[in-house]
């Protein structure tokens, strides 16, 4: 699996702690990912979407995705 931390860790968001939506674990790999719309890929600018925050259960590999602020 490709993500920017070696080992899984735990998360806060917004001062809380993160816990797997599906089963509760609470360490994650966090990696970054292309947040890819209609236009964008239709004129072949890619590369000009925003990124987004993904942590990825390090259980099931649930992926829980957060927007930029």
């Amino acid at each position: 699996m490709s993500s920017t931390k070696k080992t899984p860790a735990a998360v806060e968001i917004q001062g809380r702690p993160l816990k797997c939506l599906l089963c509760g674990h609470t360490e994650f790999w966090k990696r970054e990912a292309q947040l890819n719309t209609t236009g964008a890929t239709l004129l072949g600018l890619d590369w000009a979407n925003e990124l987004g925050s993904c942590y990825v259960c390090a259980q099931c590999r649930y992926i829980h995705w957060f927007l930029p602020e």
